[in-house]
């Protein structure tokens, strides 16, 4: 069986995007998540200067090298306190949806943000009000995505109004679209009072949005002072032989992206995915 690993874009610190690309084919990784404002950090890619000729440009880059654009990651404060912060967030949003697809890209991915301008860890993200906020943003984000035919990815996290997989669930439920999909991060629903159950609660997220899984980020964590800690993957405590076996028969073929795994790290991580999961490593001609 065969996978997909990729890797944040950023994640390769290198201030050059034709050396960014070169390493991440050296390394037999086959995808990435493009965040265009941590990418690319010598081109404007603020609110109005995307448009074909800048995504095929880009696009270029990659697939010279084949790999493929597998998420463009936009992530910002939906639920911004300031509400034309909030209206800034979700404009860029938009406009990375319009062009989505001259990047070679079907996926447009972010969190959903924070009751205070910070992100930070609040329990008052979990209450209603921050819910129906994400629930009015996302309908409007997917609105615009069912226009240009690409998907809206949701990421969900501990510290986020989408704090666990039954929240995911109601979000997926209240915007029923097959545009919104689901950017699914294991270690993102990981707490100090659950870690030790975690195979249960990565098989509810399987059997709550399974289907609608699109992408799958690779972490991993330790509990360290009484807290979650992330680390690179296979440095950590996550499951990976438990969640690979769900996701080989559930998902097969999903891109599999690194996130928070960086040099000296990264060539150790991607073995590591590897003999997990069971495949070959591609091999870069």
């Amino acid at each position: 069986m065969a996978a997909n690993i990729g890797i944040r874009a950023h994640d390769i610190e290198d201030p050059s995007i034709e050396n960014v690309v070169t390493i991440i084919a050296n390394k037999g990784l086959s995808s990435v998540q493009l965040a265009l404002g941590k990418s690319l950090k010598d081109t404007n890619s603020e609110l109005g200067s995307l448009s074909p000729g800048f995504a095929q440009t880009i696009r270029r880059f990659f697939d010279k090298k084949g790999i493929q654009i597998a998420v463009l990651g936009c992530y910002f404060n939906m639920i911004h306190p300031d509400h034309t912060e909030r209206r800034k967030g979700i404009a860029r949003f938009k406009e990375h949806l319009r062009f989505a697809r001259d990047f070679g890209c079907s996926i447009v991915g972010t969190e959903t943000g924070n009751v205070q301008a910070e992100i930070v860890y609040t329990e008052e993200n979990f209450t209603e009000q921050p819910f129906l906020e994400v629930v009015e943003s996302v309908k409007e984000l997917v609105e615009e995505a069912e226009k240009f035919g690409v998907m809206v990815g949701i990421e969900g996290g501990i510290n986020h109004p989408i704090h666990s997989p039954e929240r995911m669930k109601r979000l997926l439920d209240t915007v029923p679209s097959n545009n919104l999909q689901v950017i699914y991060d294991p270690a993102n629903f990981i707490s100090i009072d659950n870690f030790l159950n975690q195979e249960k609660v990565i098989q509810e997220a399987f059997e709550l949005f399974g289907d609608r899984m699109v992408i799958l980020h690779a972490k991993d964590f330790v509990i360290e002072d009484e807290q979650v800690k992330i680390v690179p993957v296979g440095q950590g405590l996550l499951n990976y032989d438990f969640l690979f076996n769900l996701l080989k028969k559930k998902k097969p073929f999903i891109n599999i992206l690194m996130e928070s795994t960086q040099e000296p790290y990264i060539d150790g991580s991607v073995d590591f995915l590897i003999e997990k999961y069971g495949i070959a490593k591609l091999e870069i001609k």
